[in-house]
């Protein structure tokens, strides 16, 4: 390669280097540095020269080419030579200095060239350096800083220089006037400083080992003079800044003496700067050096400044420090090392100050006092070891605070004093406590969202911090063991803890099982010796009700009962082996848990069964009365959790069913009465059962406790008994009588059953109406408070239930029932009838279905007045979402209580109705229920008729559930019953329909059973109707009309003739129905009815007709009319043609009246099947469309509709809609198909016809209702895969359009041919006429259609073949463009759809296909397109003799499509090429034709076009073996694959190696022709060619550049540096980066 040519590309380089494309330019520089590392010399020398001719060049351009300069200098310094070595000095110092102004980026980078080669030629830049470094001149402000950047690259090469710099320096320093000569002086004498330590700090590998600090020591102090003595003052903060830190940097190397002069002025002075400067990390830095340099010669002085110095320290470490900005940071641990070296030397001095300081309430004051004494205990163990208790005490003020923020300080620094052996010291459990109860902490409440400080410390950042810090204190702190072993019981039991409970359990846990493991003595803990903690029984107690909330404070439950596992044997010895047993099952439950599906009764009632069994197995009546008493004392603990204080109660009931002492048990009792709460009403359930599961064990004495506690003083004015200071109100009394109540009705579902019958009358039922009616006068007055009532109706109905239980083995007679159901019922009715605010009326029912099996038997009219009253206070209460009005005397219910008392209302009535039906399981009975709800059934409310329908559902089903027998009993109300109920099948709320269903379901499961079935009889037909409960969650009126029509099938199947007639007459009520779905559900069940029955009831049909006419004008409802519809099928079937002549004559489009009329008629299939047959003939025999003018004004035509063959297809449309023309459709399949595909060709872009009476335009899409008909007819067919394949591929909405059509018809013959093989000999054979016809667009759909056909094998197995093949050559010469492209594509397409059969064609394909590329009235190319893609896939099966004499004829016809604009042609014409390959090889003449177009394949391998690439791969795998190259071939065929990415760079240089090797007499062809792309019209493929230049040039042998015109490629890689495209810039760039 020519030097011209390097020097050529590198001046372009050099004139690129500041492209507007920041990739470009760093392509560039990469360029000319891989140039300059190449030729280095030569390279450098164009750079100065350009630098020497461009005096007046821009700096930005200035600067690359002296970046690039320094990049080579720096990596090839050992390959240039001296001259050019001595030039570059010569021409950076030059470049520095040129300018007396300071412009940094220009000189800062000529500096930096001579610091890179300072590194290796120190003396040469020497010299020319001190040369412009002159005494008694002031010198270029970069030559100083070049003097200070080269002591720190080069420490040992400078140092030697430094004591004569100094010498010059110091006179220059008066000199200088301007602040940033100043600057640059003191950062010099900073980096001179710095450099001479790091020399004297490594003497045994420095070239001069006798330099010592005192060399430099006079002419440091001279210059700190000066610095110190006027420049610190200067008012420019940036050079104070430099200034101060320069001044650090020189103490080391002052004498001692002299330092020690300076110190008292020194340090005030650098303290003082805080003041002056935002910066702070350079003075603390600087002071850090002074301080250390100070304490290093022992200073003495320096104790007489620490006041000053410690006063300013502090309040520097008190400064924020803000993480996301490093220099506070910095200067944080600048501060902390300053006190660091402080401590060392005056460790009294400093903790006094520091300890002091915490007495400062301030809170950034205590954080910085904090965070010094964290520093020091951990980083100054040993002068911190005497003054341990001193801190301890101290930090009990801070300990106080009330910040977050001091408190999270004071967390960090007892996790450093833990360390450190301070919590085992006397005071040190002060901060056990204060770790735990910041474990304790609650969630942070925030009132507003205004913006929150960034250093906030919330509550819950806190606790997870003294989470984390009582974690680590017992995981790594080992010694630590003994101190929170066992004191962390402590913190159990208190509730201010109980935030804290799990990290306290999970930190014993941790020491336990430690402990118990190593098998320590201390785990066992002695209770009587560790008098603060609590007993095991409290223990016992404290975890149990922990586990009962598993999911409360932060998941106490699991780690509570882990707890009592390992505390097993300290808690009692003999619950080890249980616990071990009993726990583990527990916690696996917990694990498998979450808050939502943990069945929370279930849960408790296990808790409770461990604790039984855990008594017992205790069997110790001392230590059980022991925790009796104790967890009766631990109630009020509880006042604030009251629903873990009702579960305590259940723990003390169970605990006092296993106490035997008597007089024990009734002291708890009555402190348990006493002590309790009675106002709320959790507390009061709590209360009763613990009283009823005490029962259990001591019935008499529970009994005479209560009824002693009645007559007792609470029932008195005495304030004395619930420490009040005010007499005893009426209110509070009657809670104590409701409380009292309830203690009654669980001792009577708890107590043995063998004693409690006796015991219901004359103890429990007379104490508790003593309670329950006050006298006045002597006269009984009924209490109106609303929780004696709930009490009272409560107990009643525990009573009733622990009657019910009994009376299954004993006889029993409720005297009192009716008393108390009137009682009951009168509490009902005192409710509001508007409003549900209160459990009176569930609790009232649940009360009633208890009492109702109890005798005596209720009358008939006490049975229908508590059933009236009971349905019509639920029924008429308002929806569950209305949201009543705020009264003063009431709360109003969150939705979620709203929602769960509602439930519960409902389900109570529902009990209710079951257990009246039980006492009168008959078809009477039965309507006495009923007779209730009727009214309610049609209700104008949603909620109304919903809750009567699921009532009615339930009752029904429970009803059959219970049903038996036992006589042929006549269900004589079913008609009646299923025509109130068949017609809210239709209701409009979703949950009646469903109900209705269920009633039908359970009334015919009903008959049946009277019919004489036996009870596991399943019917089909009624167990069909549960499959249509699906359909009706759908509001779709066409899906309810189906299901009712299904429903009323089933119906009348199962349905005895006598009642027919009640239930047509019902119906005929239900049309009259408040809603109007359920009007037409009663139409349309009547209809269906009348079709399937209608025999017995014939007069009732011609009333029917007779109505038709008008009563359709008027109807709105879709499913009345479809029924209505079903009736004309009658009058169609007796005169066809009439009503087909009418229906057609009726206006376009279709009404929805005139669409259900057409689809009514597709029912039957004899009256389908003679109107199918006449509309096809019609649609063949009429003109689809007439051509009309548009307007006089415009010229042109347009296709307009006829009316008939228009409105025909219509009807067709509607009609195939019917599923029950399927059999007619399916017989006439070929016809249909053909007669449609073909109308639907004749359709596309044609206008809708003019209405006669408007004269308006039909709103109507031509092709689109052909296209429906179609799809409505394959769906008819049952064409499922067809169906699904077409809806994937979008088909219909591309068949509809002109500019889509031919790929719709292509999309439809290919589903049919894959799909629906067999149908297809009919339907060719119908089309075969059609592409004859005069309308040219019938001729293309037909034509497309048979084209796709031949795309598919199936047309062989077929014997098609022959048929669509002569086809489509008659249609090659057909006079339509489209019918001839498409005529091309179905004949290229025999190469996919029966390869076997290409040669049988080879004349006539290759005839066909030469002629297409050659087409001349061919507008876009399109038949060229077709004819060469067709070729291609031809050309695979075609056998060689066929093919051989035309293959180059082929390729130079090929040739000139390869460069195509157009991608789709470009595309055909590469694939093409690939094909012909195997009919060339071992030919010469082929291979030379390869190679020939070989460029442009590899080129366009990055084409912008994806589909090129992959036939430019296809291809270039395929011509492989034809090239002529081992290496080349496997290259193409290992990596040109279609699923495999191309790394392009690296294939293009691997394959230039091979071209290189095995075709260097081709190179001249080659680069000649990649140069011609260099013009190419895509970006893409210019910068390939640009990249292929480089890589040939990066791998040719020097003595094969004689085959290439370097100037051609110079000029043109230079050209392409100017391309518009900055990719093809950078790759312009890196081509030229291998010129060397």
């Amino acid at each position: 390669m020519e030097e011209t040519d390097v020097e050529q590309v590198t001046l372009a380089l050099l004139d690129a280097a500041t492209d507007k494309d920041p990739e470009v330019q760093e392509q560039v520089r990469k360029s000319m540095l891989t140039l300059g590392k190449q030729q280095p010399d030569r390279v450098l020398a164009m750079c100065q020269d350009y630098l020497l001719k461009h005096p007046k060049l821009v700096v930005s351009h200035r600067v690359v080419i002296l970046q690039t300069i320094e990049l080579i200098v720096g990596c090839r310094i050992d390959k240039i030579s001296s001259p050019r070595i001595k030039s570059i000095i010569s021409l950076a110092s030059d470049e520095m200095t040129r300018s007396k102004e300071v412009i940094p980026d220009w000189q800062q980078a000529a500096s930096n060239i001579l610091v890179a080669v300072g590194n290796k030629y120190i003396n040469d830049i020497m010299e020319e350096i001190l040369c412009k470094f002159q005494p008694g001149l002031l010198p270029h402000y970069f030559v100083v800083q070049t003097l200070a950047n080269l002591s720190d690259s080069n420490v040992y090469g400078m140092v030697p220089f430094l004591n004569a710099i100094l010498g010059t320096m110091l006179p220059m320093l008066s000199m200088a006037k301007h602040d940033n000569m100043k600057w640059v002086f003191s950062s010099a004498l900073c980096h001179f400083s710095n450099s001479i330590l790091e020399y004297l700090a490594n003497l045994d590998k420095a070239p001069d080992p006798t330099v010592r600090k005192d060399t430099f020591s006079s002419e440091i102090f001279a210059a700190f003079d000066i610095l110190f003595g006027n420049w610190l003052q200067s008012r420019e903060s940036k050079l104070r800044l430099t200034v101060a830190e320069a001044v650090g940097s020189m103490c080391h190397l002052m004498a001692s003496d002299k330092l020690e002069e300076q110190i008292p002025k020194l340090i005030p002075a650098i303290l003082s700067l805080y003041k002056k400067n935002n910066e702070h990390y350079v003075i603390s830095k600087s002071l850090c050096l002074v301080l250390d340099a100070s304490v290093s010669m022992s200073s003495r002085v320096l104790e007489t400044q620490l006041d000053g110095l410690l006063l300013v320290l502090h309040l520097q470490v008190c400064a924020p420090v803000e993480y996301s900005n490093p220099p506070t940071v910095k200067n944080h641990n600048e501060v902390l090392r300053c006190f660091s070296l402080l401590a060392n030397s005056f460790p009294d001095r400093l903790v006094m100050f520091v300890l002091q300081k915490l007495e400062n309430s301030n809170e950034r004051n205590r954080m910085g006092s904090l965070v010094v004494l964290r520093h020091l205990i951990n980083s100054t163990t040993s002068t911190m070891e005497n003054k341990k208790l001193l801190i301890l005490a101290s930090i009990r003020q801070p300990m106080a605070d009330q910040s977050n923020k001091v408190k999270k300080c004071v967390v960090q620094v007892i996790s450093a004093m833990a360390h450190h052996g301070y919590l085992e010291l006397e005071g040190g459990e002060l901060l056990v406590r204060f770790i735990v109860q910041h474990c304790a902490l609650p969630d942070t409440y925030r009132r507003s969202h205004r913006p929150t400080d960034p250093e906030e410390v919330t509550n819950e950042a806190l606790r997870l911090m003294c989470d984390n810090t009582l974690h680590l204190l017992t995981t790594t702190v080992g010694r630590l063991a003994d101190v929170l072993w066992p004191k962390l019981l402590y913190y159990l039991t208190p509730s201010q803890y109980s935030n804290a409970t799990a990290p306290l359990c999970k930190s014993l846990i941790v020491l336990g099982n430690k402990k118990k493991t190593n098998q320590e003595i201390s785990f066992n803990i002695d209770f009587t010796q560790e008098v603060n903690l609590p007993s095991p029984q409290m223990l016992l107690v404290r975890l149990l009700v922990n586990a009962a909330f598993p999911f409360s404070s932060r998941g106490h439950g699991a780690p509570s009962l882990s707890l009592l596992q390992i505390l097993s044997v300290n808690i009692h010895p003999k619950t080890e082996t249980l616990w071990e047993k009993d726990i583990p099952p527990l916690l696996s439950t917990l694990e498998e848990s979450t808050t939502e599906s943990l069945d929370k009764k279930q849960w408790e009632e296990k808790l409770l069964m461990l604790l039984s069994k855990t008594l017992a197995t205790i069997d110790d009546d001392k230590w059980v009365c022991q925790l009796a008493a104790e967890a009766t004392r631990y109630l009020s603990t509880y006042n604030n959790a009251l629903e873990e204080k009702s579960f305590l109660y259940r723990c003390l009931g169970v605990t006092l069913q296993q106490c035997f002492n008597k007089e024990l048990v009734k002291k708890q009792l009555q402190e348990i009465l006493l002590a309790a709460r009675h106002y709320d009403a959790v507390e009061r359930e709590g209360v009763a059962m613990a009283v009823g599961l005490c029962a259990n064990s001591h019935l008499e004495g529970t009994l005479a406790k209560l009824e002693e506690f009645g007559k007792s003083d609470a029932f008195k004015k005495s304030p004395s008994i619930f420490n009040i200071l005010k007499e005893r109100n009426d209110v509070e009394v009657e809670k104590v009588k409701s409380t009292l109540i309830l203690c009654y009705g669980q001792v009577a579902l708890n107590a043995p059953r063998e004693k409690i019958l006796t015991r219901i009358d004359q103890d429990i039922l007379r104490c508790i109406s003593k309670h329950f009616n006050t006298k006045v006068l002597g006269i009984k007055v009924e209490t109106k408070d609303l929780t004696m009532k709930l009490s009272l109706i409560q107990s009643v109905g525990l009573i009733a239930k622990a009657i019910s239980e009994c009376v299954k083995k004993q006889g029993y007679v409720f005297s009192r029932k009716q008393e108390l159901i009137t009682v009951m019922l009168d509490f009902i009715k005192a409710e509001p009838a508007d409003l549900l605010r209160t459990p009176v009326r569930h609790l009232v029912m649940t009360t009633f279905a208890n009492l109702m099996p109890l005798d005596p038997a209720l009358s008939e009219n006490e049975s229908s007045d508590l059933l009236k009253v009971c349905v019509n206070g639920v029924f008429s209460l308002p929806p569950e979402t209305h949201t009543p009005e705020k009264t003063k005397e009431e709360e109003t219910l969150d939705p979620k209580q709203r929602k769960a008392l509602y439930k519960d209302t409902l389900a109570a009535l529902q009990e209710l109705l079951k257990s009246v039906l039980v006492k009168d399981p008959t078809p009477d009975g039965l309507q006495s229920v009923f007779k209730h709800i009727e009214s309610w059934l049609s209700s104008g409310q949603d909620h109304e008729r919903e809750r009567a329908v699921t009532v009615t559902a339930h009752m029904l089903a429970f009803y059959l559930d219970t049903l038996t027998v036992k006589n042929m009993v006549s269900f004589h109300n079913l008609g009646a019953l299923l025509g109130r109920l068949s017609p809210r099948c239709s209701d409009p709320c979703p949950a009646v329909r469903t109900a209705a269903m269920d009633c039908i379901h359970s009334l015919l499961y009903i008959q049946l059973r009277y019919e004489g079935f036996s009870l596991d009889y399943k019917d089909d037909g009624v167990d069909s109707l549960l499959l249509l409960k699906d359909r009706l969650d759908n509001p779709d009126p066409s899906v309810l009309y189906k299901t009712c029509s299904d429903l009323t099938k089933v119906m009348s199947k199962r349905l005895p003739q006598e009642q027919l007639t009640a239930l047509v007459f019902m119906l005929f009520e239900g049309l009259v129905d408040s809603q109007p779905n359920c009007c037409r559900a009663s139409s349309v069940i009547l209809n269906t009815l009348l079709k399937n029955r209608g025999g017995g009831l014939q007069e009732l049909v011609p009333e029917m007709l007779e109505v038709l006419h008008v009563r359709l004008q008027n109807i709105t409802e879709e499913q009345v009319r479809v029924a209505v519809g079903q009736t004309v099928l009658i009058l169609a079937s007796q005169h066809l043609q009439a009503v087909i002549n009418a229906l057609v004559n009726k206006p376009l489009p279709y009404d929805s009246w005139t669409g259900e009329m057409w689809m009514a008629l597709g029912a039957d299939p004899l009256v389908a099947s003679q109107i199918l047959g006449m509309v096809i003939e019609k649609l063949l025999i009429m003109a689809p469309y007439v051509d009309q003018r548009e307007s006089m004004m415009r010229g042109g035509t347009r296709k307009v509709a006829t009316s008939q063959p228009l409105a025909m297809t219509c009807g067709l449309k509607e009609l195939l809609l019917n599923g029950q023309c399927q059999e007619p459709a399916v017989g006439m399949f070929p016809q249909l198909f053909s007669c449609l595909t073909v109308r639907l060709g004749a359709s596309v872009g044609v206008s809708a016809p003019k209405d006669n009476n408007t004269k308006q335009t039909a709103c109507i899409h031509v092709a689109g209702v052909a296209a429906d008909a179609l799809r409505i007819l394959l769906a008819r067919a049952q064409l499922d895969e067809v169906m699904k394949r077409l809806d994937e591929d979008k088909a219909w909405d591309a068949i509809k359009e002109p500019n889509t059509h031919i790929t719709g018809v292509t999309l439809l013959a290919r589903a049919m041919a894959k799909h629906a093989g067999p149908r297809l000999p009919s339907i060719v054979e119908c089309l075969c006429p059609s592409l004859n016809n005069i309308y040219e667009c019938q001729r293309v759909t037909v034509t497309a259609f048979f084209s796709e056909l031949l795309n598919h094998h199936v047309v062989t197995e077929l014997m098609l073949i022959d048929v669509l093949m002569n086809n489509m050559m008659e249609r090659i010469s057909d006079p339509c463009c489209t019918v001839r492209k498409l005529a091309v594509r179905g004949l290229g397409n025999i190469a996919m759809g029966s390869p076997e059969k290409v040669n049988k064609y080879a004349k006539e394909l290759l005839a066909a296909m030469s002629s297409g590329m050659e087409e001349r009235d061919d507008p876009g190319k399109l038949i060229t397109l077709e004819a060469m893609s067709g070729l291609s896939k031809v050309l695979v099966y075609l056998d060689k003799k066929n093919v051989q004499m035309l293959v180059v004829y082929i390729f130079m016809k090929i040739k000139p499509f390869l460069e195509s604009e157009n991608d789709e042609i470009r595309c055909a014409s590469i694939h093409l090429m690939g094909n012909l390959s195997k009919f060339g090889s071992g030919e010469q003449v082929f291979k030379d034709q390869i190679h020939n177009v070989l460029v442009s394949l590899l080129l366009h391998l990055v084409d912008p076009n994806p589909e090129v690439v992959k036939a430019c791969k296809f291809s270039m795998r395929v011509c492989a073996p034809v090239v002529g190259s081992d290496q080349i071939t496997a290259m193409f065929q290992n990596h040109l694959h279609d699923e495999k990415s191309l790394h392009y760079g690296e294939f293009i240089n691997d394959l230039t190696k091979y071209l290189i090797q095995d075709f260097p007499g081709m190179l001249n062809f080659y680069h000649i022709s990649v140069i011609q792309f260099f013009k190419s019209t895509w970006a893409e493929v210019r910068a390939g060619a640009a990249m292929f230049i480089g890589f040939l040039l990066g791998n040719l042998q020097e003595e094969h550049f004689s085959h290439l015109n370097m100037g051609t490629i110079t000029k043109g890689l230079v050209m392409l540096l100017q391309d518009p495209d900055p990719v093809v810039r950078v790759k312009a760039a890196e081509a030229m980066g291998r010129f060397h």
